[in-house]
């Protein structure tokens, strides 16, 4: 837990596959890897040595794009990890 501004701030964790856990209040996007725009920022990811492949040698089904510019690819569905992520989300605000 971080402090800000006084406020005692929660960080939430979303799993992104293979009990891999990304910060999600880093995440900025969740996009499928089929487009050629895509494919060429993982491309450049990798030649800047910013990618972080969570796949686990499986099929990459999708690339999370973070705020600090690293690129994450993770063998679960886009829809799946926003799920998870909006769950999460959801979870909190009950409890506050």
């Amino acid at each position: 837990m971080t402090r800000s501004t006084g406020k005692l701030m929660e960080i939430k964790l979303v799993n992104i596959g293979f009990g891999n856990i990304v910060a999600a209040n880093r995440i900025v996007a969740i996009v499928s890897p089929e487009s050629a725009p895509i494919k060429r920022i993982i491309q450049e990811a990798r030649e800047k040595g910013s990618l972080i492949d969570a796949t686990y040698g499986r099929r990459t089904r999708a690339v999370i794009i973070v705020d600090s510019g690293h690129i994450i690819l993770s063998a679960v569905q886009p829809e799946t990890v926003a799920n998870r992520l909006s769950v999460k989300e959801s979870s909190q605000s009950d409890e506050a």
